[in-house]
């Protein structure tokens, strides 16, 4: 039980790190939606493989959904032909490399954390809760190397951090206390109506470029992980 923490703190910093390196390099409408869309799809293949969950042809529709729809978000039929801006086209490719790279740590810790609550019948909270400790063990010697920078951002972002603190983990305990109760090849995809979110604030409030053809492309994933769900 012991390792399957570590294993989950370890996944959980990698994931937040990636995903906030590619926020700063990329637009949150290609990042998030890659990696929300490609993590419930590679942690149901991973369910079905080796933790013996069944698809059905609906469920494959719901992977091509899901790979029809980050098509779209990373550019559409725009990727088939020349960029007419070099720029946009590399901070395009950095977000497809960061959503997919978070995706990934999404899918591992998703498999780690619901093995370790369905399988192993480890509390919930217990699992998030004891996890903070690992990713404070590896987080505190970065901010102690720069106090005076971290006290700067505190300062300045303090509130932001309290919101996050608070919300973020009252959301997974509860997709966990989902793991013991579902297969995860369906509670996996149901956490992805967020990507919608996403995309509509990514393109109204950050005045992130190609909107419509971006949400519609969140809308196919969203269809595909439910899909994926269902079968």
């Amino acid at each position: 039980e012991w390792g399957f923490v570590v294993a989950s703190g370890l996944l959980h910093v990698a994931y937040f790190v990636i995903l906030l390196r590619g926020y700063r390099v990329a637009d949150l409408t290609v990042v998030y939606p890659l990696a929300r869309g490609s993590g419930p799809l590679l942690s149901s293949l991973v369910a079905i493989t080796l933790l013996g969950e069944e698809i059905s042809a609906l469920g494959a529709l719901g992977i091509v959904g899901v790979v029809g729809g980050v098509f779209l978000i990373a550019g559409g039929p725009g990727l088939l032909r020349a960029a007419h801006d070099p720029a946009a086209r590399a901070r395009v490719h950095k977000g497809m490399l960061y959503g997919l790279l978070t995706g990934a740590f999404i899918a591992s810790y998703t498999v780690v954390d619901g093995y370790a609550v369905k399988f192993l019948l480890m509390s919930p909270i217990l699992v998030d809760y004891m996890g903070n400790f690992v990713r404070v063990g590896l987080l505190a010697p970065v901010v102690l190397r720069d106090l005076p920078t971290a006290r700067t951002l505190w300062l300045a972002q303090w509130r932001f951090a309290l919101a996050v603190a608070v919300v973020s983990p009252v959301a997974y305990v509860l997709v966990l206390y989902a793991m013991q109760q579902a297969p995860l090849s369906h509670v996996a995809p149901a956490r992805e109506v967020s990507m919608l979110f996403a995309a509509l604030i990514g393109g109204h409030l950050l005045g992130e470029g190609d909107r419509v053809a971006r949400i519609f492309g969140a809308l196919c994933i969203a269809a595909g992980v439910t899909a994926l769900a269902l079968g």
